[in-house]
């Protein structure tokens, strides 16, 4: 590629801006050459640790001849942001979920498609070399009909120690406007889009618990249960509360599999399956639908389903009731 795409970060509000910042830096095909921040001291600062120049006016930063954003903002201000970046022609890197509401993910992904920009989510755990074996079993029809899946995820984020009162976490984590859920609608993305991998995103009804252990505004414990037209269970855990292994198990009328990132061990049964290396990661793929002016179809589809699964289960743990899981 004769010529870097110019990037820039749109907000250091999330945890994960420094490392898509880095990315942008890294990645042969692109370069790091802003950052706007609604907060001025949190974006100078992030501009100042990439060495870049850091800027208060989004408008004319959309305005100049940047190629495409990195989204990291607050997941409030998603849809908006999102709308007036496609409506500048500038392409779309974006943490997680895509947006607060279905309607508001649709919205977004309509204006991309009729500016003609490349809109791409971090789902990066489709891309693990478990997630492609974990596949290639299923397919394989190795464990017969499946019957239940449970893919859990957590950190210690919200817990205090070593000196740190409150976690490594920032608070804002825990703002409901800005942060519109809790465990589950950050890291438990990750295990939404893994479930509906496995076993389909086509569900039938969600149920949903929350629970604060540190108390700190929202949920840092969150366990949902989705049931399938087919009778399969899926079990969704995520937290913020316990440094645990990233762990899935699947079940099937003729086998068991398990996965965990402690010692990266996948097995059938007793059998320990090879695990192999990581296709290119969500950003990588940003770039080459850019390059190739291709469309990011499969992502979207699991973006858009993520969305909508998370909605119902925030619906299902507010009202504390079964909700329908609606397409």
């Amino acid at each position: 590629m004769p010529n870097p795409l110019k990037i820039a970060t749109l907000s250091f509000w999330h945890v994960h801006a420094g490392d898509y910042s880095r990315q942008a830096q890294e990645h042969p095909g692109t370069e790091l050459v802003a950052v706007w921040d609604d907060d001025e001291a949190r974006g100078k600062a992030g501009a100042e640790s990439f060495g870049v120049e850091y800027t208060s006016d989004l408008d004319a930063l959309l305005a100049s001849d940047v190629d495409g954003v990195v989204i990291t903002t607050g997941t409030d201000v998603h849809r908006d942001i999102m709308v007036k970046a496609a409506r500048a022609g500038k392409h779309i890197f974006t943490e997680k979920v895509l947006a607060p509401t279905v309607a508001e993910a649709e919205e977004i992904i309509a204006a991309t498609d009729d500016n003609g920009v490349k809109l791409t989510v971090s789902l990066p755990r489709l891309a693990h070399g478990y997630t492609q074996a974990i596949r290639e079993v299923l397919d394989s029809g190795r464990l017969g009909q499946v019957t239940y899946a449970r893919v859990r995820l957590s950190h210690d984020g919200a817990i205090a120690r070593d000196g740190n009162a409150e976690g490594w976490l920032p608070q804002r984590f825990f703002d409901e406007r800005a942060a519109i859920g809790g465990a589950l609608t950050d890291l438990g993305c990750h295990p939404v889009y893994l479930t509906q991998l496995f076993l389909g995103a086509e569900a039938e009804t969600v149920s949903a618990t929350y629970r604060s252990i540190a108390g700190r505004g929202l949920e840092d414990n969150a366990v949902v249960v989705v049931g399938y037209p087919n009778q399969t269970i899926g079990v969704i855990e995520a937290g913020f509360a316990s440094p645990n292994p990233f762990t899935i198990e699947i079940f099937g009328t003729d086998g068991t599999l398990t996965y965990s990132d402690a010692g990266n061990v996948l097995k059938v049964g007793d059998e320990e399956l090879p695990v192999p290396g990581h296709s290119l990661d969500p950003f990588g793929q940003w770039v080459e639908h850019i390059v190739n002016g291709t469309r990011a179809d499969e992502n979207i589809s699991r973006a858009l389903e993520l969305t909508r699964l998370v909605v119902a289960a925030n619906e299902a743990a507010t009202t504390n009731q079964v909700v329908a899981y609606n397409r």
